[in-house]
């Protein structure tokens, strides 16, 4: 009976519409439902140099373990000859999940292209993992991103270490979906080829509704001079 009870709890959850938090710099991480959609606008501001960035991504889950990202960046000042970033395609396929009532792990493989916007940009391919582990009020995604650059574009690659945790509730209900706000804690890597690597810590929030979510943070790279980035986003669960 207990078993039964359990299952019934689980299937119930399965097929409730949740709203779920992830980091502040990655999207890759987060879970889509089978033929469900995220919709989420980043506006990012670089004090020092003054660069003010819009990114937009969109989430479709193809299935249960495979979705489809696309990322596309727009520079709103100041303005430049090609303000339209490359569009970013990612395929994830999750290929290991163990789910709990107090929580989950999965970990899951990233492959896409990067398609030039501009004729002069080359295309990059890009291969990665994200790898979650959510357990009560504390959620822990890692993930790792490569690009490698063809016809003279430079690699890149990108690491995020991310953890969130809920400030409220301290308990979740045992039926239906409340408000939550989280903190946010992270680790960010940036590598562009002939470079060094730009390590970042950021620091923000996270206000989470049923279908959508409003967040925020700053980030401070800590092994050179680069300047404090102030990051503001929504996203809408469809």
């Amino acid at each position: 009976m207990k078993q039964n009870k359990i299952g019934f709890i689980l299937y119930g959850l399965s097929l409730t519409p949740m709203t779920h938090g992830m980091g502040l710099g990655s999207f890759v991480a987060l879970p889509v439902e089978k033929q469900g959609a995220v919709m989420r606008w980043v506006f990012e501001h670089q004090k020092k140099t003054n660069i003010n960035q819009l990114k937009t991504n969109i989430d479709v889950g193809l299935s249960a373990k495979q979705t489809l990202l696309i990322g596309l960046p727009y520079q709103i000042s100041p303005s430049k000859k090609n303000q339209q970033g490359d569009l970013s395609a990612i395929y994830r396929h999750i290929i290991w999940q163990k789910d709990r009532l107090t929580g989950t792990d999965r970990l899951g493989l990233l492959a896409g292209v990067v398609i030039p916007t501009a004729q002069q940009r080359k295309i990059a391919t890009q291969a990665g993992f994200v790898l979650t582990h959510f357990e009560q009020r504390h959620e822990i995604d890692i993930d790792l991103l490569y690009q490698a650059g063809l016809d003279g574009r430079k690699d890149k690659g990108r690491a995020d270490l991310s953890w969130q945790y809920r400030l409220f509730p301290q308990k979740r209900l045992d039926w239906g979906i409340s408000s939550e706000l989280n903190s946010i804690v992270e680790f960010n890597g940036r590598w562009v080829e002939r470079n060094k690597m730009t390590q970042k810590i950021t620091l923000g929030w996270q206000w989470i509704n049923k279908k959508w979510v409003l967040e925020g943070g700053i980030s401070k790279a800590i092994n050179n001079q680069s300047n404090l980035q102030y990051i503001l986003s929504t996203r809408f669960h469809f």
